[in-house]
C-alpha cells in the first residue's frame, strides 16, 4: 500500500495518508482562496482512518494550520481527511486533479486542468 507523508514548513507537524485518495481536485471558490493565500487550493480526500498526523495544530472553521509556522495542512472529520497536497514530501506530486470547482472564480491567465472535470460552483 502507497504511503504519502508530507510535514508543515518548520517540520513541527507532521502527516501520512495510506492508499490512494478518494478524489483529487482543485479549487478557486473565495474561501480556499483567502484560505491559501493564493489563487486555488490543490487537495486530495482519503477516508479518515487513512490519515494520521503528529505535531501541535490549531484549528480555525475545521482547518488545521501549524501553531509555530502558520503552514495549513488538513482538514478531517469522522469520515474524510482533505490534504493540502503541497505539504507532501514528494514534489511534484504524482496525484492529478480529476476536477476543478468555482472555476467562475478562476484567474483567467489559469488554464483548465487537462481532463478534469469542470463545476461552475461546488460538485453536483
Amino acid at each position: 500500500m502507497t504511503v504519502l507523508s508530507g510535514q508543515c514548513l518548520c517540520g513541527q507537524v507532521r502527516i501520512s495518508v495510506a492508499g490512494e485518495p478518494s478524489r483529487v481536485g482543485i479549487c478557486h471558490c473565495m474561501d480556499c482562496r483567502k484560505e491559501s493565500g493564493s489563487a486555488f487550493t490543490f487537495y486530495g480526500i482519503w477516508p479518515a482512518g487513512q490519515f494520521e498526523h503528529a505535531g501541535e495544530t490549531g484549528a480555525f472553521q475545521g482547518r488545521h494550520f501549524c501553531t509555530s509556522c502558520g503552514s495549513r495542512l488538513f482538514s478531517v472529520n469522522d469520515e474524510e481527511a482533505e490534504i493540502k497536497l503541497g505539504i507532501l514530501s514528494e514534489a511534484p506530486t504524482p496525484l492529478v486533479p480529476r476536477y476543478e470547482l468555482w472555476i467562475k472564480r478562476r484567474e483567467a491567465w489559469l488554464r483548465p486542468v487537462e481532463g478534469a472535470e469542470q463545476f461552475e460552483e461546488d460538485r453536483k
